[in-house]
């Protein structure tokens, strides 16, 4: 493995493409790193080498409603903070932040922008506000014409699987969506204004989309009820609590319909063995709640198969 060692003022993009092909370890010195960070390569590591994943911050603070020199908008995807997309990739020990701010003026603001199969994110945070966290690839079809100007809007699309263990992702509208799919496993899911969680756009006939396992769901001073655990980006969203802690900002309806009340035998939203002030029974009438032999279907085994 080529291991590259970068400092503060130093460019992650460039040691990325100029690395040699094959496995790469980029190692961060504490510090905060102000980069839009542009990577697509497979087998690449980015390290931070703090003692906390805060001790190596990467920066940006685009946003979806600036306006372009061309006249148009920005637009979500070309917000993000750090794109990467490749296989077998890995982020370890960082914070990754948009700081725009805010969201009523910035819109959508991605902190990251992970696409790729394999992709790994140990021990990370991102913070942003509005879609901190996008897990590629797109929807199929987009609402709008340009609503997916960006990096990957011409793209094949391939669902890819990702693993996020012990992360810190903090936001408020949305905060992580998209069509990957993802476990995350002991991470923490902070609300730090009303809103929804999560916003998965799973395709058709895929049987995973986004598993929580033993998460912990908390929010920055949120009013009581006043967060949904996810709405269906797309109609057939696929969401799975198992084991995880809720506190009392989550609405007792748990998940929001998104007005798509024609799609509610479409998209999946379940929980299994929720705790705390905000686990309830008394969930909008689209919550499943899996038991017996059907709980094994969501261990990290079978969802990353």
């Amino acid at each position: 493995m080529k291991i590259i060692d970068l400092k503060p003022g130093m460019s992650i993009s460039e040691a990325a493409s100029l690395a040699p092909e094959g496995a790469v370890l980029l190692r961060l010195a504490p510090g905060v790193y102000k980069e839009k960070v542009y990577i697509r390569r497979d087998d690449i590591t980015i390290k931070g080498m703090g003692e906390d994943p805060s001790d190596v911050s990467i920066e940006w603070d685009d946003y979806a409603f600036f306006i372009m020199p061309d006249g148009i908008k920005r637009g979500t995807f070309r917000s993000y903070t750090f794109f990467i997309k490749g296989d077998g990739n890995r982020l370890e020990n960082l914070c990754i932040k948009n700081t725009a701010s805010p969201r009523e003026k910035c819109g959508q603001c991605i902190a990251l922008f992970a696409e790729g199969d394999r992709f790994e994110a140990i021990g990370c945070i991102f913070d942003s506000f509005q879609d901190t966290l996008f897990t590629g690839p797109l929807p199929l079809k987009e609402m709008e014409p340009g609503g997916f100007r960006g990096p990957t809007e011409n793209d094949e699309r391939i669902i890819g699987k990702q693993y996020y263990k012990k992360c810190r992702i903090s936001g408020d509208v949305d905060f992580i969506f998209g069509s990957a799919l993802c476990f995350f496993d002991e991470c923490d899911i902070v609300s730090k204004a009303p809103g929804y969680c999560a916003a998965p756009s799973t395709y058709e006939r895929e049987q995973y989309g986004y598993v929580f396992n033993s998460c912990r769901f908390l929010n920055e001073g949120c009013p009581k009820e006043s967060v949904y655990l996810a709405r269906p980006w797309r109609n057939y969203a696929r969401m799975v609590l198992v084991s995880c802690y809720l506190d009392d900002h989550i609405n007792e309806t748990g998940f929001h319909d998104w007005d798509k009340t024609g799609a509610h035998d479409k998209f999946y939203f379940a929980e299994i063995e929720s705790y705390g002030p905000g686990a309830s029974k008394n969930r909008a009438n689209y919550v499943h709640f899996p038991a017996g032999e059907s709980i094994n279907l969501y261990s990290k085994d079978k969802v990353l198969s």
